[in-house]
């Protein structure tokens, strides 16, 4: 049975780009698969643990030697991974701030990194490949090409180097400018804006031929 994992991770909530385009990618994607499952997480809402002093290391030492923090830990990495393990399709919803991904998502990443359950400790081959993970980026400014602020999104170019040792390949949706219509200053660029969005909707609608049309 096909199994979807829907990730957000805005702390925008109903105002939140990001979720509207996850959101009508879960649509889609339940429309294509009628009967399939999904599993919901919500990284902005409730945060997972960073990586502390106290549990970090249970990616490092035998299990066997765990402290209870880093047998907790590892138990959540075994959770998360999981997640992506029963998943076909990942659904990541990637907002920009400060010029970076949200922690939350950099937290979400280091747990996925783990010997033995994302990659072979051996070999360093990717344990999670296979699946696709379609990544719904939002930006609330320009950073393309020839813009002032090029180069200045270190979003989506790590999150392919983050998960690079579990064999996921993102692939990226994104709408930019989104502060456009809640930004005075940037009120010239609403029509920009508007058709940023309207592409990545595009996208979106072309992820999933439903089987009914298929048929």
């Amino acid at each position: 049975m096909p199994h979807l994992l829907h990730i957000d991770s805005s702390i925008q909530g109903e105002r939140s780009v990001s979720r509207r385009l996850t959101a009508r990618a879960a649509e889609a994607w339940r429309a294509a698969h009628p009967g399939g499952t999904v599993t919901y997480r919500d990284l902005g809402r409730d945060p997972l643990p960073h990586l502390d002093e106290a549990s970090g290391l249970a990616r490092m030492v035998p299990a066997q030697q765990h402290t209870p923090a880093q047998r907790a830990s590892w138990a959540l990495t075994e959770q998360l991974v999981d997640e992506v393990k029963r998943a076909d399709t990942v659904l990541l919803g990637l907002p920009l701030y400060n010029f970076a991904a949200p922690s939350s998502v950099k937290a979400w990443v280091d747990h996925l990194i783990a010997p033995g359950l994302s990659y072979h400790p051996e070999s360093q081959t990717g344990l999670l490949d296979g699946r696709e993970l379609i990544v719904l980026a939002t930006r609330g400014g320009g950073y393309g090409e020839g813009t002032p602020r090029a180069g200045w999104d270190h979003a989506e170019p790590w999150l392919p180097h983050g998960l690079a040792m579990t064999g996921l390949q993102p692939r990226f949706i994104t709408a930019e400018l989104t502060l456009a219509p809640v930004n005075p200053a940037m009120a010239g660029l609403i029509p920009l804006a508007e058709e940023s969005r309207t592409a990545a909707e595009r996208a979106i609608d072309d992820l999933w031929v439903p089987a009914t049309a298929a048929a």
